[in-house]
């Protein structure tokens, strides 16, 4: 049985009535890259690459399916493509490792599992080296705080547990790519071989992200008004070994968030009883860290009562400023989309109820149904 095919979280679906609103949005990293730099092959197999992710989450949100499974799903698909920075098309660290990281944030816990406390809110995984879907591993770990109570976990205890839940382990030499091996070695002035493991044929092209600092992601809105924002990387080339990055970092390279709008005067001009977001970022996460971006982007719509839109391109705009490149994807319970981005290009992409998939990668790049 593969990842893909596990059991859903729900037994019994609930089908999306005429009013409800499901959303999925996704992002494979954020870099310098260009169009210049790139041919209209690559962008081609960039393209296909996410809207197949778009259509894995889609299919589990479609069907009335939980918010988490449907993140998982598409992060999954990601994970599964070299062409990405994580799972399979993972970096490599200054010793010439793969150290993944992944993390999970829910605005409310899965109505599959009424015994998580509201509480529980994430959990985060760094330090991965055996996992083949990180993002399959915080997931199963996530909905097991009998196990796992904590935020963080790291290393061989997080992939141990999830073994005995069935999660998949594998071999280290399973992420290694012939293209993230000659980055590595290029980067610190080395020659490329010998080869820690025998070249695989069929390996894609170069990616368009050469050295890249950013990761994958996916923020899901469900027919319950469930956000969730899940996270997957491989960190950044050539990083010092034990690095963590925002990614594993709570409110920093993830967030979601339910909250009561505060004050009548609030409520008479927008009157729904609860908001809801959900962020995933990319980019060099030690600014993400810096600047707790996430929970920023959620504290300015919490407290100021900015809009998604504006909170977003505040903190962006921030990176900016103090040197960090980057961008985020954001959503809300309205199903309003943000995928401000600083760098000349970041891989997004959303899918709605139409089932249709819309993509795009460089920063002059329209992403049709965002703001």
């Amino acid at each position: 049985m593969t990842t893909l095919e596990k059991t859903p979280l729900l037994s019994a679906r609930v089908r999306p009535g005429k009013k409800s609103k499901y959303v999925l949005v996704i992002h494979g990293g954020a870099g310098t890259f260009s169009k210049s730099g790139s041919t209209p092959e690559q962008h081609a197999e960039y393209h296909a690459a996410l809207k197949r992710a778009l259509r894995q989450g889609n299919e589990v949100l479609s069907n009335g399916g939980e918010a988490l499974d449907a993140v998982a799903a598409a992060v999954t698909s990601m994970e599964d493509n070299p062409l990405f920075n994580c799972g399979k098309g993972a970096v490599f660290n200054m010793a010439g490792k793969n150290e993944l990281e992944t993390s999970v944030m829910l605005s409310k816990p899965p109505a599959s599992h009424p015994h998580i406390p509201a509480s529980r809110r994430g959990l985060s995984l760094t330090l991965l080296t055996r996992a083949r879907n990180p993002s399959q591993l915080v997931r199963a770990l996530y909905l097991h705080p009998d196990l796992v109570p904590h935020t963080t976990l790291s290393g061989a205890t997080a992939e141990d547990i999830g073994a005995s839940l069935d999660e998949q382990l594998v071999d280290p030499s399973y992420f290694f790519t012939q293209k993230r091996w000659k980055e590595h070695r290029l980067g610190l002035g080395l020659p490329v071989e010998p080869y820690p493991y025998p070249p695989k044929e069929g390996e894609p092209e170069i990616p368009l992200d050469q050295m890249p600092t950013g990761t994958v992601g996916a923020v899901a809105l469900d027919v319950r008004g469930c956000i969730a924002a899940l996270t997957s990387t491989g960190g950044l080339t050539n990083k010092l070994v034990g690095r963590v990055g925002d990614t594993p970092t709570m409110g920093c390279g993830f967030w979601a968030e339910e909250w009561k709008s505060h004050g009548w005067w609030f409520n008479r001009i927008f009157p729904r009883k609860k908001s809801v977001v959900g962020i995933s970022g990319t980019g060099d996460g030690d600014y993400f860290i810096r600047f707790a971006t996430a929970s920023t982007l959620a504290h300015r719509m919490k407290f100021l009562h900015e809009p998604l839109a504006k909170a977003g391109k505040h903190v962006v705009e921030e990176l900016r400023r103090n040197g960090g490149v980057g961008g985020l994807i954001s959503l809300d319970e309205r199903g309003h989309v943000s995928t401000p981005l600083n760098s000349t290009g970041m891989y997004r992409g959303l899918i709605r109820e139409d089932g249709e998939p819309k993509t795009a990668i460089f920063d002059d790049d329209i992403l049709e149904g965002a703001e």
